[in-house]
């Protein structure tokens, strides 16, 4: 059987220690068995240019797109690739407004009417693209579409859903724990930690 794309990503997960398990706290304050950093993915090149390409090949089946848009700080350095592979004009949120100068939440050139990509590393309950989401749409920017690397499914997609927000992913973590189960990269237990959280959310 030929590898898929979810077998190289997650091969890529274990060999970059972009997964992590033990006892970890999200951003929303909630427990987790598990961890993804993928923020330690440029410091790998060749897992750099591969995510990369399939955030691209992902993106260019998106219709209407005027711009990027990173998140801070997951998003940017993916957004940044995708805008030069794309040719397409960057733009990113901040997480706090400026007290001086222009006092902006959003950096760069958006015009009213301009639809935005979003871009983040991970999704899980979707709140840094809800917060993303009001400040582009504050300055007049339409969001229709977001793009992460991988889903935790933890509601996030949902969440995005209520604010007419479609949810693009190279992977999903429920795909990701068994391929990763199948090819021996994690015990039977730690598929089960992986794929717990998940059962737990959907």
């Amino acid at each position: 059987m030929p590898r898929s794309i979810e077998d190289d990503f997650s091969k890529m997960l274990v060999r970059t220690g972009a997964l992590q398990f033990g006892m970890f706290t999200l951003s929303g304050g909630r427990i987790s068995p598990y961890y993804l950093d993928l923020r330690v993915i440029p410091s790998f090149p060749d897992a750099f240019h591969t995510c990369s390409d399939l955030l691209a090949k992902n993106a260019r089946s998106i219709e209407g797109i005027d711009k990027i848009g990173g998140i801070p700080t997951g998003g940017l350095p993916w957004a940044s690739v995708l805008a030069y592979a794309l040719a397409k004009p960057l733009v990113y949120t901040r997480k706090d407004i400026k007290l001086h100068g222009r006092e902006k939440s959003v950096e760069g050139i958006l015009t009213p009417g301009d639809k935005v990509l979003l871009i983040d590393d991970v999704i899980t309950t979707g709140k840094n693209i809800l917060t993303a989401l009001q400040s582009i749409r504050g300055e007049g920017g339409v969001v229709e579409n977001a793009l992460v690397l991988l889903d935790r499914q933890e509601g996030g997609e949902q969440h995005l859903l209520k604010e007419g927000v479609k949810l693009h992913s190279v992977a999903r973590i429920s795909t990701v724990a068994q391929k990763l189960l199948d090819m021996d990269a994690i015990s039977k237990g730690q598929y089960e930690e992986l794929a717990g959280v998940n059962e737990k959310t959907e």
